[in-house]
């Protein structure tokens, strides 16, 4: 399951932790609502790899989104040690994401 975050988790957790994965969404937006399910299912199959989070950029993942220039939701990027290494853009099938995490975990 994604952990709900909040902007103070980006420096308590994420920039001390080797693999972070954040979906940034927004509750309005019907893609994210559909790839909710599939990071849920991600996150437990690759949970020894990576912490996986789930940001709405409306509210606690704002400042968050808005520092990693957030133009569009569903974002999903990746992060080690805090320093993002690639993102991708859009609500994409649950293979293509997968693809995505074991490129860059």
């Amino acid at each position: 399951m994604l952990i709900d975050f909040k902007d103070e988790d980006f420096d308590n957790k994420v920039k001390n932790e080797d693999v972070s994965v954040i979906q940034f969404s927004a509750a309005w937006c019907g893609p994210c609502k559909a790839l909710k399910p599939v990071m849920d299912k991600l996150a437990v199959e690759y949970k020894d790899k990576a912490g996986f989070y789930y940001a709405d950029i409306e509210d606690g993942g704002i400042n968050t989104g808005s520092t990693a220039g957030i133009r569009g939701v569903p974002t999903v990027i990746i992060y080690k040690k805090g320093v993002e290494v690639d993102r991708k853009v859009g609500g994409v099938p649950e293979s293509h994401m997968k693809e995505f995490l074991e490129k860059n975990i």
